[in-house]
């Protein structure tokens, strides 16, 4: 599947994350992508984005890796025309241009569609924005995820909204402009023409809300921070410590699966009590089950707990650390080497498989 789009042409000219997210996308699967960075700026803004532990002499930073990998990179000044120029060349020769210029910098640089469809009509123009086309305000994941209502719902009582720690809301639009570049690919194979598709981080944040804005829309329920807790389903995201002080936590879907891990866990009368009877009432009822449960899994170790739970399909898992996480050999596949030479590796932007 790595060289599926090995005839594609991909010009990027995004930077931070959700853009060049695409573009990796398809390296990854063997499009040939330039990526243009500005040379008077000293390229994608990310390569200096590094943590106190790397070579502050390096030339780009752990975040710069994690989606610019796979790609050719081309450092332009479009002050010069003979830049500019070079630019121009690539395009014309492109199947797709991805960019996330701020309102007005495409047309100010002559990269907006209207320009660069009249030296190539077959291509797809892939843009993403922050708060629609329109709107010129700055927007970083962080700003989306409070003005999309995921703040106001991350987070507890006690510590107030909490953003997310990866940039969500970014990787969400990234994989919206996938699917619409992917739709406009199978439009141009059909009709021959380009297209130009765009998407907003605030419409793929608002999009995402799936039941949380049900909840409100539908039944009048106003979310509110309750950490991981499932406003519909109980328990679910309560955190438990086992016996040997490792941390889990369950996702029970079903009055099956609660009931299979009351027989477990010695509470064999818990699912006949009609405060636990039925989902509805789990949830109503949610801080008495936790106490209940909470007292009879001090008393397994973690491994028992997991095993169990697998064997009888009980969703539980380990609260695992990065660490832990990397020495999975489930997470093995999910890495690819991008620097031989440094033995870097990072996660891989094409987790799924096609026969």
């Amino acid at each position: 599947m790595k060289n599926f789009f090995k005839d594609l042409h991909v010009v990027e000219l995004a930077s931070v994350l959700a853009g060049p997210s695409v573009g990796l996308f398809f390296a990854e699967l063997g499009a040939k992508v330039i990526k243009i960075e500005n040379k008077t700026t000293g390229g994608d803004v990310t390569r200096n984005w590094k943590l106190p532990t790397e070579d502050k002499n390096a030339e780009t930073s752990a975040y710069f890796y994690s989606v610019n990998f796979y790609k050719k990179h081309l450092f332009l000044d479009f002050e010069k025309n003979k830049d500019k120029n070079t630019c121009l060349e690539k395009i014309k020769q492109a199947d797709i241009v991805i960019v996330n210029y701020k309102k007005g910098d495409d047309k100010k640089l002559g990269m907006d569609y209207a320009s660069l469809k009249k030296i190539n009509p077959k291509l797809i123009y892939a843009q993403i924005s922050g708060f629609g086309e329109g709107d010129d305000r700055l927007a970083y994941d962080l700003i989306l995820q409070a003005e999309t209502g995921f703040m106001g719902i991350n987070g507890t009582p006690e510590s107030g909204p909490v953003k997310m720690p990866v940039a969500l809301i970014d990787l969400l639009a990234a994989h919206h402009l996938k699917e619409a570049v992917l739709l406009a690919l199978i439009k141009r194979m059909k009709t021959g023409k380009g297209s130009r598709v765009s998407v907003s981080l605030f419409d793929a944040a608002v999009a995402s809300l799936v039941n949380q804005s049900a909840n409100w829309l539908i039944a009048g329920q106003l979310p509110q921070l309750s950490g991981s807790l499932h406003p519909n389903i109980a328990p679910y995201g309560e955190i438990f410590e086992t016996k040997d002080k490792q941390q889990i936590t369950f996702a029970i879907g079903s009055d099956k699966q609660f009931y299979n891990l009351c027989q477990y866990l010695q509470l064999k009368d818990l699912p006949e009590d009609k405060k636990f009877y039925t989902n509805q009432a789990r949830v109503t009822n949610r801080v008495t089950l936790y106490s209940l449960l909470v007292s009879k899994i001090s008393r397994f170790n973690c491994e028992d707990i997991l095993g169990f739970a697998a064997t009888e399909q009980i969703p539980c898992g380990k609260i695992r650390n990065l660490k832990e996480v990397f020495e999975l050999k489930e997470t093995k596949k999910l890495l690819r080497t991008i620097d031989k030479k440094n033995k870097l590796q990072a996660v891989t932007s094409v987790p799924f498989h096609i026969s």
